[in-house]
């Protein structure tokens, strides 16, 4: 993959974007207005009368005619707000006064005025007095010292004579650690923005990195997949449990690379697998150059004494007991299924369970499934075959009916048809199918999730190898097989079909782990 490309830096870039925009409008609003501030607006300013300098005519009646000097009389409402993150007190105005800020009405005179307030800070109307500053004189307007919580305001409704509509008014006044400053005006008519400037920008800022992105991923063309396809034929052969991800990797393989690629699935089992391999391999000379185009697939590592085979981890495979559902039981200990399968048991009564005899459905010797569950469950082979057709004993000395058949598909539909059976299976297989259901083994569940976690101990689980004769070559179909299944689009095709694959963080530690054991673990009896 290339990550320097040019979509990538783009990519990377507005995501980088996004963040610090985000994180300095989290910042600004944070940090920046963390002080004490009152601002102040007027929200009106209109003549009261006919005096047209101002451009908006009026029309009055009564006190305003009669009054000597209001012929050019004006209405100004102010508001005056605490919108910082703090509250204000009293002695946080540092002016020294009597009042704490002085409202100036450039050529204006101020003829009187009313206090308002919100309905829920009435207490505020206490500090309008005379004792406590409340006063006005020529073109000024004396406040007094009024305590404000974050957010609290007041209006001021001063009737003016004199200057012209829109002439200068501003507030003076200090405070500790903080200032007043001028809001924007907002009209009683003016409808609010719903959203603050800076709020737009970070959401126009935001928007157009999403864009961007989205652009990037829609043009961007994926349909080349990361790996180097090779043509020509390929045989995958081996396990029968791996089969099902073997023809839909195949099938992807086949479509993402195209041309006139074949690749053919043809599994008869973990041993055949290897045993065809070994076979071919001889017959091609088995140098570097005379690698034959198959892949084996096992459930678990070859037989020893065969040096020439090539090991490559695919996954890790969990595999499950299943039972009949006429048998109840849902937990075994591993002694139990060891004594099922040495003949020591033959009802299910005798473990608690309903009345019914033991049926063992089992495979073949060339299963891996097979082989598995002797080394990781029993550490021994299991007894003597005993029945053609799983039902009737065709050897009246052996303890119990044992039958082997050529398929798990072959086992699971045996085990789901016969009461009292029980047999085994890939557990994605197993829990599609009907009429039984997986045994826990000591507690612990047939489970991916938990194994690929941690917090399982389930024996029943097996490294899915891929077997080649020799080091095929780099430009050959079966190393570009192998590399698209282990590490290309391949893995979620595994992951899908219930295996961990074993080149994903979780796996690499998984498979490690098992074949470790495999390697300096005690070997299982015959």
């Amino acid at each position: 993959m290339e990550w320097l490309s040019a979509e990538n830096l783009v990519a990377v870039a507005t995501a980088l974007l996004g963040i610090v925009a985000s994180g300095v409008m989290v910042w600004y609003e944070r940090r920046v207005p963390r002080r004490k501030q009152i601002g102040y607006r007027v929200q009106m300013d209109n003549p009261i009368g006919d005096d047209v300098r101002s451009g908006r005519v009026n029309r009055r009646l009564g006190l305003f005619d009669e009054a000597p000097d209001m012929s050019d009389a004006t209405l100004v409402l102010l508001r005056i707000e605490n919108d910082g993150s703090q509250g204000v007190d009293r002695d946080d105005y540092t002016g020294p006064e009597l009042h704490g800020l002085t409202a100036v009405f450039t050529d204006r005179t101020v003829r009187g005025v009313s206090v308002t307030q919100p309905s829920d800070t009435a207490h505020l109307m206490d500090h309008f007095t005379a004792g406590r500053g409340f006063a006005y004189d020529g073109n000024t307007l004396r406040i007094p010292r009024v305590p404000l919580n974050r957010g609290d305001h007041f209006k001021l409704l001063v009737l003016l004579s004199g200057g012209d509509v829109g002439d200068e008014i501003r507030l003076v006044g200090g405070l500790r650690d903080g200032e007043v400053h001028p809001n924007r005006s907002a009209t009683p008519d003016e409808k609010p923005p719903l959203f603050s400037r800076a709020a737009r920008m970070i959401t126009i800022a935001l928007t157009a990195s999403v864009v961007t992105l989205a652009a990037i991923v829609i043009a961007q063309d994926d349909t080349p997949p990361p790996i180097g396809c090779a043509s020509g034929t390929l045989t995958l052969t081996g396990s029968t449990a791996f089969a099902p991800v073997l023809r839909e990797v195949a099938g992807k393989y086949e479509r993402d690379c195209g041309g006139d690629t074949v690749i053919d699935v043809d599994a008869h089992g973990s041993t055949a697998g290897i045993r065809e391999l070994t076979a071919a391999g001889a017959r091609a000379g088995g140098d570097s150059g005379g690698s034959p185009p198959l892949v084996a697939l096992s459930d678990g590592a070859k037989p020893a004494g065969l040096p020439d085979l090539r090991e490559n981890r695919v996954a890790m495979s969990v595999f499950a007991l299943v039972a009949n559902d006429a048998v109840k039981l849902t937990n075994l200990s591993t002694d139990d299924v060891r004594r099922l399968y040495r003949g020591e048991i033959r009802n299910w009564r005798q473990l608690g369970g309903p009345d019914l005899p033991v049926h063992l459905v089992s495979r073949d010797a060339n299963s891996g499934t097979r082989q598995v569950f002797q080394r990781r469950v029993l550490g021994r082979g299991e007894i003597a075959n005993s029945s053609v057709d799983c039902v009737h004993k065709d050897d009246p000395t052996a303890a119990v009916i044992r039958c082997e058949l050529d398929s798990t598909e072959q086992v699971l539909a045996t085990v789901a048809d016969l009461p009292g059976a029980i047999g085994y299976s890939e557990l994605n297989l197993a829990g599609r199918a009907k009429g039984l259901h997986a045994l826990r083994l000591n507690g612990d569940p047939a489970s991916v999730d938990a194994i690929e976690h941690g917090t399982s101990d389930y024996p029943y689980r097996e490294i899915e190898y891929a077997y080649t004769y020799g080091r095929p070559p780099a430009d050959s179909l079966a190393s570009s097989f192998l590399t698209y299944l282990t590490r290309g689009n391949g893995q979620d095709v595994v992951r899908t079909h219930g295996h961990v694959p074993c080149w994903t963080p979780e796996g690499l530690t998984l498979c490690a782990r098992d074949n470790g054991d495999r390697l300096t673990g005690p070997s299982p009896q015959s």
